[in-house]
């Protein structure tokens, strides 16, 4: 009896684990452009990240329009299902971008391995090139982030408020 008991507590905590909402480790508001073929938000938001995700929002008229939350296996964004990496850059972005180009993105870490990677005092640009496939300058600047594939019509834009 008193191992069933044992077992009945862990599950009810395993259960009750599942639903508690996740901690964030550091939040910020920003405004956040979020522009691609097929997708086009622009207002203000709030990125929220831990080791694990980023879960980035954005706002319009005090309500959620666009939620984007990215893990170290998938995305999930609404108006989608939850896909892979890889399957999201095909969907939304390009393909051939690298699967964790939009975690990096909003990590504000260098992309495609550090590829044209010129630092400066206050962070750091980027230019990627592939011939006819894409066309990136990179910026990560003081509270803010650009990315824009001239070929592929993406742009990312994001500047926090501290």
């Amino acid at each position: 009896m008193n191992f069933k008991r044992t077992v009945s507590i862990f599950m009810i905590g395993f259960f009750l684990s599942a639903c508690t909402p996740k901690e964030y480790v550091k939040q910020n508001s920003a405004y956040i452009m979020f522009k691609t073929p097929t997708f086009k938000y622009a207002d203000m938001g709030f990125i929220y990240e831990n080791e694990e995700e980023i879960k980035v929002e954005i706002y319009g008229s005090g309500q959620a329009l666009m939620s984007l939350e990215i893990s170290e296996t998938s995305v999930c964004m609404s108006l989608l299902e939850c896909m892979g990496k890889s399957a999201f850059n095909r969907e939304v972005l390009n393909s051939l971008y690298p699967e964790d180009i939009l975690e990096n993105i909003f990590r504000e870490k260098p992309l495609f391995n550090g590829i044209g990677l010129e630092k400066n005092g206050t962070g750091f640009t980027q230019k990627i090139v592939k011939k006819d496939k894409y066309n990136i300058d990179y910026s990560v600047l003081k509270n803010e982030i650009i990315f824009r594939d001239t070929i592929n019509t993406i742009l990312i834009k994001v500047k926090k408020q501290y």
